[in-house]
């Protein structure tokens, strides 16, 4: 069994606002579960714990949430890291129903070799993780895409592309790109050197073509007034 179909086991927390600093010195991180419509319940656990569910369940996977002998369903909704430390600092839960659809972003993986990277291609990637909807049972712990399909330039997977598993419904736009082949900085100069010449032989042959045109006036056969 996977720490997360074990039950993450919670305590009650009594200390709010400014106490919370404290707390989080003797390596607990205050949690808080937002549950149906009635008031939120503020709870806590050590941060070696709570960094390991997150680890592995994401904001994709159900949690069962225990708090002395009260047991609750849950996603985790929000999870913020202290940019500087990079140690967990607050974690938000939403309690759920196995019987209603849920809206979660699930990550995604790009499956097999990519082609373009292997002739030196470039391939960016757009998008990491999607939003969907399903019920809890149906939630995926991934979705998955084909990557060989990224061959040559400005090749690009989209949304419409992931393998979408029965009941789960992507909230994404079909057309939003997860990943495109690009061109190399190399290429990139190189083409812009091969404008700016083309550009350059441009001018020349236009500067050419004004000096051989005679200017208003010059070169031309003046008809000689009739006397």
């Amino acid at each position: 069994m996977s720490t997360v179909d074990e039950p993450v086991k919670l305590k009650e927390r009594e200390t709010l606002g400014k106490g919370l600093g404290s707390l989080r010195e003797q390596g607990m991180v205050p949690a808080v579960i937002h549950n149906h419509g009635q008031p939120s319940i503020h709870v806590m656990a050590s941060e070696t714990e709570l960094v390991k569910v997150y680890k592995e369940a994401g904001k994709h996977h159900p949690l069962d949430l225990q708090i002395g002998s009260k047991h609750f369903l849950a996603l985790i909704k929000d999870a913020h890291f202290n940019p500087v430390k990079k140690n967990l600092q607050h974690v938000v839960f939403q309690a759920i129903r196995q019987d209603e659809k849920v809206e979660a972003e699930v990550p995604i993986r790009l499956d097999g070799e990519i082609p373009a990277e292997k002739v030196g291609l470039i391939v960016l990637h757009q998008l990491d993780s999607v939003e969907i909807e399903a019920l809890p049972k149906n939630l995926p712990d991934e979705l998955v895409v084909d990557a060989t399909k990224l061959i040559e330039l400005h090749d690009r997977i989209t949304v419409a592309d992931l393998v979408v598993p029965e009941g789960v419904t992507i909230l994404a736009e079909a057309d939003h790109p997860i990943a495109s082949v690009v061109e190399t900085r190399a290429q990139m100069s190189e083409e812009a050197e091969e404008e700016a010449e083309a550009a350059e032989g441009e001018e020349g042959a236009e500067g050419e073509e004004a000096e051989n045109t005679p200017a208003e006036g010059e070169g031309a056969v003046q008809d000689t007034p009739k006397q």
